[in-house]
């Protein structure tokens, strides 16, 4: 049974003559009547009762009627909601970039690539940002947000975002606040590094970036820092610096998940201030596919959208999408 000969049955029911349904459908009468009788056989049921006057249902054929139009309705509907479907590109991208940051970029990029682009499938590698980048050299993600590195062996390096590091614990006594700087139309405060570093810190070991950052700040200014807990596991940090164990450093892409509670202490570092650069990055001996060019769009895009909106305090960078 085809949708064809049930849209020529309509015409006939509705014509109530297989002359009118021929001339509205500008199909030959013999063909029409072919085609109504075949679609008796396979039924098995007769559908008209035929007079000098016309074409009049029976009720096998009033039945039909009634489900062929509903058939036919819901034949329209699949075809629009096909048609509808955005087309593009098509295919599988892995991101690979520093879970701090995925935390902030992946979940609106993931969803507005569901609603723009559903036959691009995403992959997201949130991990160490050195481990980021050894996923980028072992060829196991396509694109990559790199941290203070501005050129890698092998891989394509574009600048894109600029962030502070800001100083986080837990003030409770409020033994802190009076180190703390205001800013006129400033967020939050200014905390001089010299300060920061003499209070109990919570950090991860030196392999770690935002170590490494303070570590080399320290070193520069000839200080010492007063390290209460070492642990390589983000989690132990949060619940450590969470509970007033100590204070730690964290990169402006986290402060949207930090704790909203009394005595909760965010600083921006100066004197000097400590920042993390990121570039977009990708393999220097082959272009972007069209898929993973519309990722990187989506990243940028992202990203641009938080900072101008405040929502991350950021400088973009101007990277240019990849080619």
């Amino acid at each position: 049974m085809e949708l064809r000969t049930l849209r020529y049955f309509i015409a006939v029911l509705e014509a109530g003559s297989l002359s009118r349904a021929a001339g509205s459908l500008y199909v030959a009468q013999p063909a029409l009547t072919a085609q109504i009788r075949k679609l008796e056989e396979e039924l098995g049921a007769q559908l008209f009762e035929r007079s000098h006057a016309g074409m009049t249902p029976t009720p096998a054929g009033l039945q039909l009627y009634q489900d062929a139009r509903r058939l036919l309705s819901d034949a329209a509907a699949v075809r629009e909601r096909v048609r509808s479907l955005p087309q593009g590109p098509e295919g599988s991208v892995t991101v690979a970039l520093p879970f701090l940051l995925a935390s902030l970029l992946m979940g609106p990029v993931l969803a507005a690539l569901k609603a723009s682009h559903p036959r691009i499938r995403v992959f997201v590698l949130d991990d160490l940002s050195l481990l980021v980048k050894k996923a980028m050299q072992d060829r196991r993600a396509d694109i990559g947000i790199l941290v203070d590195q501005a050129q890698v062996d092998g891989l394509r390096c574009q600048p894109f975002a600029r962030e502070a590091m800001y100083f986080c614990g837990l003030d409770a006594d409020g033994a802190v606040a009076p180190l703390l700087q205001r800013r006129a139309r400033h967020a939050h405060p200014d905390i001089a590094f010299s300060a920061a570093v003499a209070l109990p810190l919570v950090l991860q070991s030196r392999r770690f970036s935002i170590r490494q950052c303070v570590e080399d700040a320290a070193a520069a200014q000839g200080l010492v820092l007063n390290i209460a807990h070492e642990h390589d596991s983000a989690r132990v940090i949060r619940s450590l610096y969470a509970c007033g164990a100590g204070f730690t450093f964290t990169p402006a892409c986290a402060l949207p998940s930090s704790p909203a509670r009394s005595g909760w202490l965010v600083a921006r570092v100066v004197q000097p201030e400590l920042q993390r650069r990121y570039s977009l990055a990708t393999a220097a001996d082959r272009p972007l596919d069209a898929a993973a060019a519309v990722v990187a769009q989506a990243l940028e895009h992202e990203a641009r959208t938080l900072i101008a909106r405040g929502r991350w305090e950021a400088e973009w960078l101007g990277a240019a999408t990849m080619p």
